[in-house]
Formats: structure tokens, C-alpha cells, sequence
């Protein structure tokens, strides 16, 4: 059997919306918001340059209902570059692009073949002795496991399952749902899998596979995305590369205020620390993060009163290290006042009358009972989708009704409030 490589790609999520940028502008800004584009730009040059045999793109391509036709012009005039190139494509339709409008409609050039939706589709490479098995979601809520309905495999051929699905990996919904066991008991010798968006090789030999998306959507999405070089040999995986082609690249990045006395030291660890970041994570991407002030210090308070200023500073130190090496998504608050709220509620002035009222009000069932019917009305009022998002562990607490939590939660910023505006 010929020796041979492949591409395995998929969640690509072309054009999806990149969270946190509302009300931003400015280069970075526009960069993170054509990232998908740019990363799928990125894998297609990588799939011509290193001289693949195929591309298997296992589900997601597109990202829901998504109706700008822009999307499925990029994507078709992209797939003309590797047609040009005589590289074929194989395409799983997954949940999200089983609601798309452009999945349905648009034409694609002769080398891309989509896997059938009503039964698994099976396409033969004589010339390099492969076979790929898939079978594309024909609605997004695929409840079935698919897996025992794909054929057994080829003989003699280097067999490739290609599904989209959890595999049982708790935090993604359960589409498809399947065991590890069941792929590696079907006899093919690699899973190119999609839908989990974190890159995981669940077993080898054979192979089962999840690349992760090509580009980090959010803050949630850290790190190196991409996708897997695979290079076979005699019906063997001889060798397995992750070829990163992201351009965005995002990062949490915590900040300890430790001893910090002076607003002046925060700026200056933030800008510290984002140095860093850019010369040890980034490899040359521009980098999107995510500042986490934590540690007790004396800025505590001013701190809590200061969020939209220190975003801002937070902002103006990533431009100051160059046009499109970093951008600033949030700045969030992890800090502990010096004094501790025992200290606080023994003082007798307002700041004090506060603490005493807060640690009794998880007691207080008037005050509970106002809480539920205030908070818990407009809570019930949020669309799903919002509740779902909502990452401010505040907001969290009220959602789910923990009410205690909430309290205990919204404390110590209600005195540092008030602490801040002794100053």
C-alpha cells in the first residue's frame, strides 16, 4: 500500500461570532472578529504546502442558522484553491450544520464530497487503497448511535471512520452518542472525530481522534487549535502531528496584587504578566486574554470601584505592545481586602451596619423572600440562551436560585464599595 497523509479538521464554526467584542474596534478587535476565516484560510495553505492526499473535515463547518451566503462563497472559493491542487475533500455535516441554510443550498466544486445523511456513505481512494465511512446529521438533535449502522470495514484498505459526536465526553451534548469501545471494536483503523472542540486522542492504534476546532471562539477555548497531520504506511499510523491554525490565540491569565499597595503596581503587573503571556504562549499570534486580578491587597476596594478604568489600562498596555500582538477581552476581580470582615463588622458607621446586615441575612426570610420575588422574576424573564452564557459567578448563583451563595457572593463587593468611596 502507498504511503500517504491526510488532514483531519473539524468545528471549524466559519464566520461564527467571537464573544466579547461588543462596542470594541480597533485592528486587534477586527482581527479576533475574522479569526474562523483567517484560521480556515491558514488550514487550507497547510493542506497545499505540506502535499496532503485528502482533507477530512468531520462536522461543523458552518455555525446554525447562519444565513450570510458571504460564508458559503469563502468557503466554496476555498475549496476551488485545493481543487486546483488536486486535493480532494470530505465533508461531515454535524449538528450545526444541519441548521444551516447554506448547507442545504449552495454548490460546492467536484472535490468535495459530502457524506450522505439517510444511511452511512462510503468513498473508496483506489489509488491509495482507503476507504472512508460517514454519515452526516440530517437534524441537529442525532439521539441514535450511529456507529453500528456503519459498514464493516474494507479489506485491504486503510479504513477511516469519520462521525461526529461526544464519545462520551462529559461537557458537550450528547449527539450521536457512542462508546470508545464501540469505534474500537469496528475494525477501522482511525476515528476522525469532531464536535468536542478541546484536542484529545482517545486511543491509538486505532487511531480514535478528536482534532479540537481550528480557532478559539472564546475565553473558554485557551490555547493551541488546529488540526491533525496523519501520515500512514502500510495500513499503519506511522506518524501524527498537530499543526496549529489558529491567529487568535486565547489565554487566562492571572495576575497575583499580593503586597500591592497602589493602583499603579496593578497596571504595572498587568502589563508584566501580558509580556510574558505574548513571549512564552502566543507564538506570534496576537494574543486574547482574559486578566484575573487575585491575591489580598490594599487596593482592594479601589479596585472593585475602578472596573471600566482598569479595563481600560489594561487595554492601552496591550497596544502598547504593538498593533496586533494583544487584546485585552475582560478583566475580572479575584482580589481579598487586607481586613477581613469580622474587623469590618465591628466598626460603627454605615460601613459597618452593612457587614452586620449581610452576615444575618441568610437568616432573614423577609429579605430572602424579597430577593426571590425581585431577582427571581427577572431571572425568569432571561432567554434561555442568555442564563446558558452567563459566566459571573453573581449571576449564576441568582439563576440557580441559590440565594445563600448569592449573599455570600455579593458581600464583600458591597463593602468594598463602600470602603471605596471613604477614599
Amino acid at each position: 500500500m502507498a504511503s500517504f497523509r491526510f488532514l483531519h479538521a473539524a468545528d471549524i464554526h466559519l464566520d461564527s461570532p467571537l464573544k466579547g467584542l461588543t462596542g470594541q474596534d480597533g485592528i486587534a478587535a477586527e482581527r479576533v472578529r475574522c479569526a474562523t476565516r483567517e484560521a480556515f484560510d491558514r488550514l487550507v495553505s497547510v493542506a497545499i504546502e505540506e502535499k496532503v492526499s485528502f482533507l477530512i473535515i468531520a462536522g461543523d463547518l458552518y455555525d446554525g442558522d447562519w444565513r450570510d451566503y458571504k460564508t458559503g462563497l469563502f468557503f466554496a472559493a476555498q475549496m476551488g484553491r485545493l481543487n486546483a491542487a488536486n486535493i480532494p475533500v470530505y465533508l461531515l455535516h454535524g449538528n450545526h450544520d444541519a441548521e444551516s441554510q447554506i448547507t442545504k443550498r449552495l454548490d460546492l466544486p467536484g472535490n468535495v464530497h459530502v457524506f450522505g445523511t439517510h444511511a452511512p456513505e462510503t468513498f473508496r481512494l483506489g489509488e491509495l487503497g482507503v476507504a472512508l465511512h460517514g454519515h452526516s446529521f440530517r437534524q441537529r438533535d442525532v439521539t441514535d448511535n450511529l456507529v453500528p449502522h456503519y459498514p464493516g470495514p474494507v479489506n485491504g484498505a486503510f479504513n477511516i471512520g469519520v462521525l461526529h459526536t461526544a464519545c462520551g465526553l462529559g461537557g458537550h451534548e450528547n449527539y450521536a452518542p457512542c462508546s470508545l469501545n464501540d469505534l474500537v471494536n469496528k475494525g477501522y483503523d482511525y476515528w476522525a472525530l469532531g464536535h468536542v472542540h478541546q484536542a484529545t486522542v482517545l486511543h491509538e492504534r486505532p487511531h480514535v481522534v478528536f482534532p479540537g476546532n481550528l480557532q478559539g471562539r472564546h475565553v473558554r477555548e485557551t490555547g493551541a487549535k488546529g488540526a491533525c497531520l496523519v501520515t500512514v504506511s502500510d495500513r499503519e499510523v506511522v506518524e501524527f502531528e498537530a499543526m496549529p491554525c489558529d491567529v487568535v490565540r486565547w489565554a487566562v491569565l492571572p495576575v497575583s496584587l499580593a503586597g500591592a499597595s497602589a493602583m499603579g503596581e496593578v497596571i504595572d503587573r498587568v502589563r508584566d504578566a501580558l509580556e510574558t503571556a505574548v513571549a512564552n504562549g502566543s507564538e506570534g499570534r496576537l494574543l486574547a486574554c482574559r486578566i484575573v486580578l487575585e491575591g489580598r491587597t490594599e487596593v482592594h476596594a479601589q479596585l472593585v470601584s475602578s472596573g471600566e478604568q482598569l479595563l481600560a489600562d489594561a487595554r492601552a498596555s496591550a497596544l502598547g505592545l504593538g498593533d496586533e500582538v494583544a487584546w485585552v477581552e475582560k478583566v475580572t476581580m479575584a482580589t481579598e481586602a487586607t481586613l477581613n470582615p469580622e474587623a469590618l463588622a465591628q466598626r460603627e458607621d454605615a460601613i459597618g451596619e452593612l457587614q452586620r446586615m449581610l452576615q444575618d441575612a441568610k437568616s432573614d426570610a423577609d429579605l430572602l423572600a424579597q430577593i426571590e420575588g425581585d431577582i427571581g422574576e427577572l431571572v425568569r424573564r432571561l432567554p434561555h440562551e442568555v442564563r446558558t452564557e452567563i459566566e459571573d459567578d453573581v449571576l449564576k448563583s441568582a439563576i440557580a436560585g441559590d440565594y445563600d451563595t448569592l449573599i455570600r457572593d455579593v458581600a464583600p463587593y458591597l463593602s468594598a464599595r463602600l470602603i471605596a468611596g471613604e477614599a
